[in-house]
């Protein structure tokens, strides 16, 4: 298998980078004890290791740090350059220390150098590491892209490779502490099973849905508005120029909010917000807000 090959006599255990793994979605067995965890090397099943590489794969697994009973961990090795296409092979070892094997799906991980600072990040199905016994360490390699990068150098030792813990929390309702104080906690439920039936947003997407418009007596439109963050970063919204369309794509209010203090959106969260059009703003004639969209509107 092509794997072993990237393993050689030289490489070195480098930083852990472990997580609960409740994070992951595994429930591990409850711990009456808090002692540390030696992982055991582990192979595939359907690996045919030879007797020099399982030298090397133990002499690297010996080098391993005991984890924390229920955590999972990636313990990075070392990147080799790919030659021909310039993405890393990034060597590591995906570690658990549960009392129960474990299989898990599609993750996205982190590249992070000394610093913590990102330089990569790309999904991964794990289902093809296939079951992760209890208490083990896999020896894998993960192959980012240079699409996947941000730099072309590679890291100084202290580098890790991580799970995307706002990813794996799956897209949350971000709600401002205004909105908490105001609704019943039955209309905040709401508000929760609404974002979580919203289409998924692509990676990096920040996407406005409007949840609720109503004309006022003195003329003017109350919009209330998702702000939704693809990003696993958050965003931090000072002007906001939006535009109000109809059922039948027919304007019904535009206008420039400034927004003091900056309106901030967590990483992978939705936050509703309220936006009130004066008469000013808001078109003349009869319109359908039985459905509607909000545009931000990029002209100057």
């Amino acid at each position: 298998m092509g794997l072993f090959s990237f393993f050689k006599k030289t490489d070195k255990v480098g930083a852990d980078s472990a997580i609960d793994s409740k994070d992951l979605g595994q429930n591990g067995k409850k711990e009456e004890h808090s002692n540390n965890i030696e992982t055991k090397l582990s192979f595939h099943p359907e690996w045919h290791v030879p007797q020099e590489q399982r030298y090397i794969f133990n002499f690297l697994a010996n080098e391993l740090q005991p984890l924390k009973p229920n955590q999972l961990s990636l313990a990075a090795i070392n990147i080799e350059v790919d030659p021909n296409t310039n993405a890393w092979n990034v060597k590591a070892f995906v570690r658990s220390s549960l009392e129960q094997a474990i299989q898990l799906g599609e993750i996205e991980l982190l590249l992070l150098d000394k610093n913590d600072k990102q330089i990569g990040s790309k999904s991964f199905n794990f289902a093809d590491l296939g079951s992760l016994p209890a208490q083990s360490a896999r020896p894998w390699v993960f192959s980012f892209d240079q699409s996947t990068l941000t730099t072309e150098e590679v890291p100084e030792d202290g580098w890790k490779i991580a799970f995307n813990l706002i990813s794996l929390r799956g897209h949350q309702l971000d709600l401002d502490e205004t909105w908490k104080n105001q609704l019943p906690e039955d209309q905040q439920e709401a508000l929760v099973n609404i974002v979580k039936n919203l289409p998924k947003l692509g990676k990096n997407e920040v996407n406005f849905t409007g949840l609720q418009a109503k004309m006022q007596d003195d003329k003017s439109l109350v919009t209330s508005i998702f702000i939704r963050n693809g990003n696993n970063k958050a965003i931090n919204i000072e002007q906001l120029p939006l535009e109000i369309v109809d059922a039948n794509g027919k304007q019904v209010a535009k206008g420039s909010f400034r927004l003091d203090p900056v309106l901030s959106v967590q990483p992978n969260s939705t936050k509703p917000w309220t936006f009130i059009f004066p008469e000013e703003l808001v078109a003349e004639g009869e319109f359908d807000l039985s459905r509607w969209s909000a545009r931000v509107n990029q002209q100057k």
